[in-house]
């Protein structure tokens, strides 16, 4: 980020790349941006392969993501190639989870939590802002590594100052995404089974199946099938989506 000078004194200025699939919904957020106080739009895309190589060449502090984007990959899976989160080889994925982040307080449109997301290596921070706010869309977001979900019914005022909140790795959430994910953390959660745990503690080392398998004297399809239970009970569908909501829940030591 950049200093720029105003009539209060300097402000950071956020690099941000706009993607969006729809060329008149991009037009728009990109004429809306240009009023922002400390945001400097410096690409536009309209693809996620297109925003993913944007973000690698262009190294802006965020990325303002749709959900949807057409043919090619998705905002999710854009996400996380921007971010490096939930990344899984054949042998196993990695156990770094992060938070997830679920902290905005929803008091006001785009409600922001803490600092600190656990993202590292200097990548792009992810703001998604879409129309679509399903459990499974929050979640699968969040997981990717997004530090922030707005939707696009935010007034303006509210979505540049979660771009400057996700610029500072802050989470950003719109009232009824902050509202959805409070009470999914009020939900009875289900209980993990004395193997689960010890399946789960393990994940969060970085081990793979084969390594689990090999500890716990078990084979590798008794570990998937613990596997497969275990994301139901959580709520996920990723190594790193487990280790995060663990993290989360308190679930390991």
């Amino acid at each position: 980020m950049s200093s720029e000078k105003s009539p209060i004194g300097p402000i950071e200025s956020v690099r941000l790349v706009v993607c969006d699939d729809h060329v008149v919904v991009r037009a728009g957020l990109m004429a809306l941006l240009a009023s922002a106080p400390g945001i400097e739009v410096i690409g536009e895309a309209g693809s996620g392969e297109e925003a993913v190589a944007l973000a690698g060449k262009l190294a802006p502090d965020v990325v303002l993501m749709d959900l949807q984007l057409g043919p090619g990959i998705d905002g999710v899976e854009a996400t996380r190639r921007i971010t490096g989160w939930g990344r899984e080889d054949g042998g196993g994925g990695n156990g770094s989870g992060g938070g997830s982040g679920s902290g905005g307080d929803g008091g006001s449109g785009g409600g922001v939590g803490e600092e600190g997301d656990g993202q590292g290596g200097g990548a792009p921070r992810v703001l998604v802002l879409t129309t679509y706010d399903t459990d499974a869309d929050i979640t699968r977001a969040i997981e990717a590594g997004a530090t922030g979900y707005l939707l696009k019914a935010e007034r303006p005022e509210e979505l540049f100052a979660a771009i400057h909140a996700a610029a500072q790795g802050r989470t950003a959430l719109s009232p009824p995404v902050a509202s959805r994910v409070m009470a999914r953390m009020r939900e009875p959660q289900p209980t993990l089974t004395p193997r689960e745990l010890d399946i789960l503690g393990r994940l969060a080392q970085g081990m793979g199946n084969r390594e689990i398998a090999r500890t716990l004297f078990i084979s590798e399809a008794t570990v998937k099938t613990h596997l497969g239970r275990m994301y139901e009970k959580l709520g996920v569908d990723t190594r790193a989506g487990a280790v995060a909501v663990a993290k989360e829940r308190r679930l390991l030591p």
